[in-house]
């Protein structure tokens, strides 16, 4: 009998294999166990003192009826049914052309890939480069080099979430997510992203996984163009057909999926401009914040932090003002790992976060950001972009204007004094830092929503509000600050037709699952609609 067993608990002060804990868990034998798979692993380390793993697994045990009727009686413990993947019906209407993908990040990649897969024989155009290229850049960039507006952190194949830790992490509860996830492993992801409750692939193993989704779109009769930037649309009676690329050919398209992501700015003023239905929404701006990983792996794991079967620690914190107007909390917080320069204009300063799948680095860093909306910066569609690329030119200016970055400690940032460097790790941003009051590239209320955040997230993790905590500005792409507004059934543009707005430049995803789960749903919406081409 295939069983389905939660909470199968393991205690690092007694280490055992999983098959003895499942065995101990059913009260069977360990030889009754005919197989264990992982279904989902987690930590639970809210007692320091005794912090354990917690696994869901499948598990194959020959076991007799009454024993059967005995463990079905436990809330954990139920028969297995693998579910069957609903039917794809596809659509009668036929494609006037082959469909165009705008952007090879994660919602690109999987709308090309599902297309692929079914016969629709897509075109994938990316306005950057192919990921060796564009890393190669990046690092000349980030060793003090010119910065590439055409290849950067921002843009090139693999979107934004090539240079980031990879997490795979979604509020989105989708039945398509385990598929995704599987989809993502044969392209070259690890394994243990099908089972880890908070599932990261790293920025060197997802360079690989994004090499490998694009074969497989090939592979399958898909094509892919680099350093095609499509500066315009091909509209005929409010139906989008084609597009036009920056070398002025033009390319007909059946229809047209669109996932700029959230930093293809003159893409979002070109749709202003052709009337298509865009409007501002808000988002979140604020700073990296650095510590020695050892502290925060003390402060969640306790005297089990740096055991071999925890890696580094992270964490998720929010605190809202007395108001309820501002939040400050962490985003994107990546432990082991660097924070990166991530400009996409040049006369900009932006920074993220990155680790590799090891989270080796010895230094944990998050964003802290606060929440902003029209109220801030106005309602018009393109508002919260200028909004954006004001404190990114005062953080290119205060930085130095050869993006280095504005940073300063955090006892001289909550003190208003003379902005100090001194710090608990040595700063990870390259090309290098400059001393300087982040009040000057941050708006006012921004500033002070963080430093009650941080001495309230001291509260929480100690030693996290350390004077010597070092934060380093500014984080403005959190997310997109437009959405590109779309019918809620069909996924088409609520202006113009044929024209599929997609995944986190969109305005409809949140990160690397989130986008690529909006990617695989809306090249099912377009397959539901149309033919595949002959």
């Amino acid at each position: 009998m295939k069983l389905k067993i939660n909470n199968v608990r393991i205690a690092l002060l007694q280490e055992m294999p999983l098959k003895e804990a499942v065995s101990r868990k059913l009260g069977v034998r360990q030889d009754d166990i005919k197989s264990v798979q992982i279904v989902r692993k987690a930590v639970d380390a809210r007692r320091k003192n005794n912090v354990c793993l917690n696994f869901h697994v499948l598990a194959e045990a020959d076991i007799s009826r009454k024993q059967a009727g005995r463990l079905l009686k436990d809330k954990d413990i139920s028969q297995y049914v693998e579910e069957a993947e609903p039917e794809l019906l596809l659509g009668k209407h036929p494609l006037a052309a082959p469909p165009v993908v705008i952007g090879a990040g994660p919602a690109g990649l999987l709308a090309a890939l599902e297309l692929a897969k079914y016969g629709y024989r897509p075109l994938l155009l990316e306005r950057g480069k192919r990921v060796s290229q564009r890393v190669a850049d990046v690092n000349a960039f980030w060793q003090g080099g010119e910065f590439d507006p055409e290849s950067n952190v921002q843009f090139g194949e693999g979107g934004a979430g090539t240079f980031s830790d990879g997490k795979l992490t979604t509020r989105v509860n989708d039945p398509v997510m385990q598929s995704i996830l599987q989809t993502f492993v044969d392209a070259g992801a690890p394994e243990s992203i099908l089972w880890e409750h908070k599932p990261h692939v790293g920025t060197d193993r997802l360079r690989a996984m994004v090499t490998g989704l694009s074969s497989q779109i090939i592979s399958l009769g898909g094509s892919i163009r680099y350093e095609a930037h499509v500066t315009d649309f091909v509209i005929k009676n409010n139906t989008v057909c084609g597009v036009v690329l920056q070398s002025g050919e033009k390319i007909a398209a059946g229809a047209v999926i669109l996932a700029c992501g959230h930093s293809a700015r003159d893409t979002y003023a070109l749709l202003a401009a052709k009337g298509i239905g865009i409007t501002s929404k808000p988002f979140s701006i604020g700073v990296r914040i650095e510590h020695p990983q050892e502290l925060i792996d003390k402060a969640q794991y306790g005297e089990f932090a740096g055991h071999h079967l925890l890696g580094a620690a992270d964490y998720a914190l929010v605190y809202h003002t007395q108001d309820k107007k501002r939040t400050a909390y962490s985003f994107c917080m990546c432990p082991g790992g660097t924070v990166v320069a991530a400009a996409s204009e040049s006369g900009g300063v932006v920074v993220n976060g990155m680790s590799m799948f090891n989270r080796d680095s010895g230094v944990a860093n998050s964003a802290l950001v606060v929440n902003v909306s029209s109220d801030d910066f106005g309602s018009s569609p393109l508002d919260g972009i200028a909004f954006q690329r004001l404190y990114e030119r005062l953080a290119f200016k205060y930085g130095g204007g050869n993006y280095r970055a504005p940073a300063q400690n955090f006892a001289s940032f909550l003190k208003s004094a003379t902005p100090d460097l001194t710090s608990l790790c040595s700063p990870t941003y390259r090309p290098g830092i400059t001393a300087c009051a982040l009040e000057k590239v941050l708006p006012r209320y921004v500033a002070d929503t963080l430093k009650l955040g941080i001495k309230e997230f001291g509260r929480k993790i100690s030693g996290y509000d350390d004077g010597g905590a070092l934060l380093t500005g500014v984080e403005t792409r959190t997310s997109a600050p437009v959405r590109i507004v779309r019918d809620r059934e069909s996924y088409v543009s609520v202006t113009h037709d044929l024209l599929y707005p997609c995944g986190e430049g969109a305005g409809y995803a949140g990160g690397i699952m989130s986008a690529a789960l909006d990617g695989y749903h809306v090249a099912r919406a377009v397959m539901r609609r149309f033919a595949p081409l002959g």
